[in-house]
């Protein structure tokens, strides 16, 4: 039975936690990726068999509030976000937390104004050595209340085991992300490493492991995002991949294969194992699960898809992608971005946050489909639900489609 996480009431939704608990015990498996319909008359929602938060979550926020309920009277600090979600942060900043840095490492309190009696919460996507250890000689143990995600931890665990055996190890992920900082970091001590964010630069990457490209010219383009020391070509010919877990699980499998077929075009006749590292148990189920289940949503046809979540998420902006050219999608944060029938508040992935009109058809019954990112609470996907419900005021009551007789798989 999967662990019961301590998370604050306000995160939980019954009609939410009805569909999760009804699906996972009609496909114990886990292979039917079919949404769950919900018929409200004028307008149907199709909600993704798996979505919001993961195990990893859970436990940060759990670890986050358990911080705060032991620890009365005392300072509390967060290094960056406790997870890409406004309102889980927000919450937290109310409460007294306070944050260290932001999400891309700029300091808001110098650490040297720390003392050895505060308490220090490591968020989910884990922190660097230098951190780790910087805490450690201001006589804070950063372990106390360390939310690293445990997948997180399997990704440094596994990098760090080839980079012993004298693999040199590609991350794909953002470079200038809270996670990829942290297991560039964790695994860039034990042996080289070089951070790809997508598949044109693993390209790139692959060309110099071919030898295709002057050596000069690689540490221009992968400037920033190398280890010290780097090698080339001596630190390409032994190589396995691992990945920032928010990241597009399938582009993580394909950057694989790239390189994988670049060694082998390299090294004709030696055994593949020398020069390339299975690295496949590196990736996060909860993104995977979460992505295969939006491929399932988007078999159905629908007029438009809204995705919630929070504008830093990347696993959110994701999710966004594989919508993008298949249907209308609506990257939302909250429910408050929902203006009207008329107006709607949205991330656009280049663009940013826009607002569109007329975004609704005016059709009967509109088909919407639901998904939302790991980092966000079943809360906020009812509120949306029961926001984009009240535009149609001929609409049955949400609240009364939690039943399992009027939910369809």
């Amino acid at each position: 039975m999967p662990k019961q996480f301590d998370i604050p009431r306000a995160y939980r939704s019954d009609l939410i936690g009805a569909i999760k608990k009804r699906r996972a015990l009609s496909d114990t498996r886990k292979e039917d990726l079919s949404p769950t319909r919900v018929d409200l008359g004028p307008v149907v929602f199709y909600i993704a068999r798996f979505f919001g938060f993961c195990y990893g979550v859970e436990n940060a926020i759990e670890i986050a509030y358990r911080a705060l309920e032991e620890n009365p009277g005392k300072r509390i600090f967060l290094l960056s976000e406790m997870i890409h979600n406004p309102h889980v942060n927000s919450d937290l900043l109310s409460r007294g937390v306070s944050f260290l840095q932001t999400v891309d490492g700029e300091q808001l309190i110098p650490f040297s104004e720390l003392r050895s009696d505060d308490v220090v919460i490591v968020p989910a996507f884990g922190t660097t050595r230098e951190i780790f250890e910087k805490l450690e000689r201001l006589g804070i143990n950063p372990q106390s209340y360390n939310a690293t995600c445990p997948f997180v931890e399997k990704v440094w665990k596994r990098g760090r085991q080839l980079a012993q055996q004298g693999y040199t190890i590609i991350i794909h992920g953002k470079h200038t992300h809270e996670e990829t900082r942290a297991t560039f970091s964790q695994i860039r001590i034990d042996g080289p490493s070089v951070v790809v964010r997508d598949k044109r630069e693993a390209d790139l990457l692959c060309r110099y492991v071919r030898n295709e490209l002057p050596k000069e010219s690689f540490f221009e383009d992968f400037a920033g995002r190398l280890s010290p020391g780097f090698r080339v070509p001596e630190d390409l010919e032994r190589l396995g991949v691992v990945n920032q877990t928010t990241m597009l699980a399938e582009e993580t499998h394909e950057i694989a294969l790239m390189v994988k077929q670049a060694v082998a075009e390299r090294f004709k006749g030696d055994d593949a194992t020398l020069h390339f590292a299975d690295t496949r148990d590196t990736l996060c189920y909860a993104t995977s699960e979460n992505q295969r289940a939006m491929r399932g949503l988007l078999a159905e046809s629908a007029d438009l898809a809204i995705v919630v979540g929070g504008y830093n998420s990347s696993n959110t902006s994701h999710l966004v992608e594989l919508c993008e050219g298949r249907v209308p999608v609506f990257y939302v944060k909250d429910a408050e971005e929902i203006v009207s029938r008329e107006e709607i508040r949205h991330r656009d992935l280049l663009r940013g946050v826009v607002s569109s009109r007329e975004w609704l058809p005016d059709k009967n019954p509109v088909k919407i489909l639901i998904s939302a990112g790991a980092s966000c609470p079943d809360a906020m996907v009812e509120a949306v639900l029961s926001r984009v419900a009240s535009l149609f005021p001929t609409a049955k009551a949400l609240q009364d489609s939690g039943s399992a007789a009027s939910l369809s798989a």
